[in-house]
Formats: C-alpha cells, structure tokens, sequence
C-alpha cells in the first residue's frame, strides 16, 4: 500500500520551502571548495610599517611561479619561486614604512592560472594588539550570539530537509 509523503509535524508552505533550500544550500560545495582560490600563508599575519612579509603557497604547483600583488599597502609587485620545498611557492616584501593600520589583500597569481589570496593585518608601530584578536582558529574571541543563532537556524532546517527527504525516501516516493 502506498501512502502519501507527508512533510514533518510543523513544516508547511514557506517554512518547508526554506527548509529545503536550506538543506540544499548546507550540501552544495563551496566556490572555495571547487578550486577558484588557493589560500596564501603570510607570516607575520601581522606586521608594523617597515616589516618584511614571507607568503607561501602550494597553487602554483611544483616548482611553479608567481606573481605576488600587495599594491593595496603600497608594496608593489614581487615574485613567488620554488622554496626550500619545491611543490611551495615562497615570495617577500617589505611594507612602506607609511603603511597606515589595518587590514590589507594579498594575493599571488601563479603562472599556470591559479590565484593564492590571504590577508595582512598592518598595525601602527610599536602597537601590539590589545583584547581579543579575530584569528579564525578559535578561543580568543567571546561567543558572537547572532552568528550562533543564524548557524543553529541553518543547521535545523538542513536537519529538517533532509529527514523529510529521507521519510519520502521511506515511503517509496522516490520517482516524483
């Protein structure tokens, strides 16, 4: 006996469609994932005025090449060569001393077409940075009550879609 599929208790019209967009949304691979830019290693990630910046990257592939841009602090252009290990581009500059503070693109374009991108906090000289640093790896930042709620939002309507999914799967309704 065949029974309709039926969306979860609570799941109808708009909320069912954002549910579903959600869930399809959660599985889509990302523009990152898919190849578009590489990420560029720039040590220090913070410098002051007048501080020489390494970049390394793997997008150039084996003893690849680039060109590095850091014309958005005023540092021109600079080459990216094999390094030490020769799958790894490496490349430097120095920062003008009249940097102003604050946060700046770098990039690498590698000879076979591939793009490298990473960030480079300037701070003013002599500063360090003082309270919480935004670093992406976690633990020096208090909890951010909006991004929790936008992530939990996500992450329900993605469960929801895909136990919906899964339930018209049960019910043998996979050809419509």
């Amino acid at each position: 006996m065949r029974t309709t599929a039926r969306p979860p208790a609570g799941l109808s019209g708009p909320v069912l469609a954002a549910a579903v967009w959600f869930g399809a949304l959660a599985a889509a691979p990302s523009a990152y994932a898919a190849g578009d830019f590489e990420p560029l290693e720039i040590t220090p990630s913070t410098v002051a005025p007048g501080g020489t910046v390494t970049v390394n990257s793997a997008a150039c592939g084996k003893e690849g090449h680039g060109t590095g841009d850091a014309q958005s602090l005023g540092a021109g252009e600079f080459k990216a060569a094999p390094g030490t290990h020769k799958d790894v581009v490496v490349g430097r500059f120095k920062v003008p001393k009249d940097t102003k503070p604050g946060n700046y693109g770098i990039g690498v374009l590698c000879d076979n077409g591939t793009e490298a991108t990473g960030d480079l906090v300037v701070r003013s000289h002599g500063a360090r940075p003082i309270g919480h640093v935004k670093t992406g790896t976690g633990g020096s930042v208090g909890p951010d009550t909006t991004q929790i709620a936008a992530g939990v939002a996500v992450l329900a309507a993605a469960a929801a879609g895909g136990t919906w999914r899964l339930r018209r799967r049960a019910s043998g309704a996979q050809g419509s």
